[in-house]
């Protein structure tokens, strides 16, 4: 009789190697006969896909890509559906892993909006792809981002963007005025396979687990209805993607702290900050070269540039130096950002209700949870004024004429002599969200009670 399983473990429990077709451990701990010969001789380094395939990996790899959730592949399988497929057929992929046989599914291919403009292509892989390279990532993770550079900050446990900015205030605070800013041109779409691959296999004995990570990278985009080869990149999208990316620029880490350089870097973006122009202009020349040749890279020159850190953004913010202290203001393009997308969610045409109430929220919540290390409230008063006037404009408008506009302003409070005034007025609405009467009828506490979050009270002074 099956042991009942704890509640809490329920959700995940998926058909273990235990009780399925696939090989079964023996006495001495061997993983199978079917896999003996090809395991029992490899060492501790050479058996890695045995702890990937491990019980408590696998379903810690399934509890994170449910959470996670994300779009479906190509085969049209739904976050929801992974754990009653692994009930069925997690012992075939675990033999197919432990053989070195399993093939990944084409990634499919979507494009989504830049915020500086263009698109940026992803590659989706399926459910079953996402799972499988989770466990990966749990195993090799762990080895590898204790010996990635100090200065790295991009998809990495512990580690986050707040982190590379207060670390770039530090150099900054410290004298280092000049910022050599550089940008990886399409980085993730031409990092060369089999320089990746001579670097996974300086520290991955298990050529099931490097044939696998290959197999990941040759595995093609389904794109217009065809399958096309892939030669260079990373597609973006899968869990794997982040930390091979990481291990990849880890050498470019390397130089700068051989040379002792002062830097941050997030992912593709790399912050060099160094005490002139001129100083900065010599490292630009020589870890161009550097990208260039050695890592077979390319550098944007249009959106690469030496220049004081307050011309440039980090991360969504710009550094400036206020009164001998160094502060984190809003980039230009951050605000610019915001505005396009609160212009986005009050549409005329959608007018103002509770879904459009909900989506705002959402994303003001996620906004304030980023940027709530701005260290200018002054700007985030102003924002929250606007946001608040482009509302009441958008209301104006919903009303859309006069004896309606005059009978919901006097509805909400305003005198009928002012509320006639309004409502007869031939101003736009913008100037109009600004009125009296309007500011009177919907005034901050109206949006609090909304639920509708306060940006400039929950910045970090």
């Amino acid at each position: 009789m099956q042991t009942k399983q704890p509640k809490n473990q329920q959700q995940l429990a998926f058909t273990d190697e235990s009780r399925s077709e696939a090989p079964m451990a023996t006495d001495k701990g061997v993983e199978g006969r079917a896999t003996s010969c090809a395991t029992e001789s490899l060492d501790e380094n050479a058996r890695l896909m045995e702890d990937i395939c491990r019980e408590a990996n696998v379903k810690e790899a399934a509890k994170r890509v449910i959470a996670n959730k994300g779009s479906a592949g190509i085969d049209g399988m739904s976050v929801d559906e992974l754990l009653q497929y692994l009930k069925a057929n997690w012992p075939r992929m675990r033999q197919e892993l432990l053989e070195g046989r399993y093939k990944p599914q084409p990634v499919k291919r979507v494009e989504i909006p830049k915020p500086t403009g263009g698109t940026r292509k992803l590659g989706i892989p399926t459910v079953i792809d996402r799972f499988i390279q989770q466990a990966v990532l749990q195993i090799l993770q762990k080895e590898w981002d204790k010996t990635f550079s100090r200065n790295s900050y991009g998809f990495r446990p512990g580690r986050n963007a707040h982190q590379a900015v207060a670390k770039a205030q530090e150099h900054i605070q410290q004298g280092y005025g000049w910022v050599v800013d550089i940008d990886l041109e399409k980085f993730f779409d031409r990092v060369n396979h089999d320089m990746l691959i001579e670097r996974v296999s300086r520290r991955v004995k298990d050529k099931r687990v490097i044939k696998l990570i290959r197999a990941y990278l040759n595995a093609g985009v389904l794109e217009g209805g065809l399958v096309k080869s892939v030669d260079e990149g990373t597609p973006q999208g899968g869990p794997l993607s982040p930390l091979l990316s990481n291990l990849f620029l880890d050498e470019l880490d390397k130089e700068l702290e051989r040379r002792e350089h002062r830097f941050v870097r997030y992912a593709d973006d790399c912050n060099i900050y160094v005490r002139s122009r001129r100083a900065g202009e010599r490292v630009m020349g020589n870890v161009t070269k550097f990208i260039t040749k050695k890592l077979k890279l390319k550098v944007n020159e249009k959106k690469s540039a030496v220049a004081r850190p307050h011309e440039r953004k980090i991360l969504g913010f710009s550094l400036f130096t206020w009164r001998g202290k160094v502060r984190r203001w809003l980039a230009p393009q951050t605000v610019t950002r915001f505005k396009g997308k609160i212009r986005r969610m009050t549409l005329r045409i959608r007018g103002f209700n509770a879904a459009v109430i909900e989506k705002l929220t959402r994303y003001l919540r996620g906004w304030i949870g980023y940027f709530r290390h701005c260290q200018t409230p002054k700007l985030l008063l102003k924002l929250e004024q606007w946001m608040r006037r482009r509302i009441r404009a958008t209301i104006w408008k919903q009303w859309k004429c006069g004896k309606v506009r005059f009978k919901e302003l006097v509805g909400r409070g305003v005198g009928k002599d002012l509320a006639a005034q309004t409502a007869g007025s031939s101003h736009g609405s913008w100037r109009i969200a600004w009125s009296p009467a309007m500011t009177k009828a919907f005034p901050k506490a109206y949006f609090t009670s909304l639920g509708i979050p306060e940006l400039a009270v929950r910045v970090q002074q």
